[in-house]
């Protein structure tokens, strides 16, 4: 019996073609016939899954007939639709033949954004970019932007911190000093500090963390905020027509990478823990106990356009339209901007000048 999640192309009821997940709805589109096809409500939720019994989670090696890997910048994809270039870099791509299972995915917030929508917020991206060439406005969509599903982890856990610090508490001294020949004095505040210690407690829900090292992990965060409430438990059909990048983060990294996200929101609870006017922490130790874990499909419009010879990438949340990329910079726009200020600043000079004579 095959996986759930091996899938061949889902055909058309109507003509016998492939169809897509049409994005911001339930249904399978033909697009040669136009024909709709209700995607089944799950059968079931969402779940989290321990992380000490991961290697039982059920694993896979394909989501959809066509794998191919890019030698360019070594993505490794998937779809049932064909492709030739790649969507991360523009390099050809090649068929993947490597035959390596992975832990199947639970949940997919599936795409509310099509084409037109990932079109319409380029355009709205580029018409803001300061500094950038002119020419840059007539950039309307990527050459190769796919609607690509990017592997995530969520971690969820328990986590109970002692720390050790210190607690400032603020006073007020009198300082004399001489200022052009004359004695004054000045109010300085300084700092008594005092050590602190103390245990926090605190559970964590859906940690997001990448689980691929082909993007920076700087851009995927400013893709964020995700709509996790909206994922929905995996079904073959939300993938259909789109591409899915495979993980190559396993969860053991990913855990640490989510580990170090908690710590920064421990590090918080143990300063207002402390409380006073300042606070130092200078140790946490942190137990985890609950760990559980999911990889969920996040939709983001990947692609590349070329400008001036040179290409640049960008990514759309596939939901909320935000937009991160790379962009070109205009030397004479640059230019002109610090004459204009250094213009500005020389008028202020003068008329201070002026006002002094």
């Amino acid at each position: 019996m095959s996986s759930p999640t091996q899938t061949p192309a889902q055909p058309c009821a109507g003509c016998g073609a492939s169809v897509a997940f049409a994005p911001g709805t339930t249904v399978l589109r033909c697009p040669y016939c136009g024909l709709d096809q209700q995607i089944a409500p799950p059968a079931r939720q969402v779940r989290e899954h321990s992380f000490d019994a991961f290697l039982a989670k059920p694993r896979v090696h394909t989501l959809a007939r066509h794998q191919f890997t890019c030698p360019g910048c070594g993505a490794r994809t998937e779809s049932d639709a064909l492709s030739r270039a790649c969507q991360f870099c523009g390099t050809a791509l090649v068929a993947d033949t490597a035959n390596d299972a992975q832990i199947a995915p639970e949940a997919v917030l599936p795409f509310a954004l099509d084409r037109g929508g990932a079109r319409n917020s380029l355009r709205g991206w580029v018409r803001t970019r300061w500094f950038a060439p002119n020419r840059l406005r007539k950039v309307s969509e990527a050459e190769t932007m796919k609607s690509t599903y990017l592997p995530h982890w969520t971690f969820d856990a328990a986590t109970v911190s002692d720390y050790t610090g210190q607690r400032g508490k603020h006073y007020w001294v009198t300082q004399s000093y001489t200022s052009n020949g004359r004695r004054k004095t000045r109010r300085v505040r300084k700092t008594r500090w005092y050590p602190a210690a103390g245990r926090v407690a605190r559970g964590f829900d859906d940690v997001l963390v990448p689980a691929t090292r082909r993007l920076p992990q700087d851009r995927l965060d400013a893709l964020q905020p995700w709509p996790l409430e909206r994922a929905v438990a995996f079904q073959p059909g939300y993938v259909a027509g789109h591409h899915s990048l495979r993980y190559d983060t396993e969860p053991q990294a990913g855990l640490e990478l989510a580990k170090g996200v908690m710590h920064e929101v421990i590090l918080g609870d143990c300063r207002r823990h402390i409380g006073g006017d300042a606070q130092r922490v200078h140790s946490v130790n942190t137990a985890y106990s609950n760990v559980t874990f999911k990889l969920v499909l996040l939709p983001v419009w990947v692609g590349n356009y070329l400008f001036g010879g040179k290409t640049y990438q960008v990514m759309i949340n596939g939901v909320s339209g935000e937009v991160q990329g790379d962009r070109p910079y205009s030397a004479v726009k640059i230019t002109l901007a610090v004459l204009a200020a250094l213009v500005v600043l020389a008028a202020m000079v003068w008329l201070v000048w002026g006002r002094n004579a």
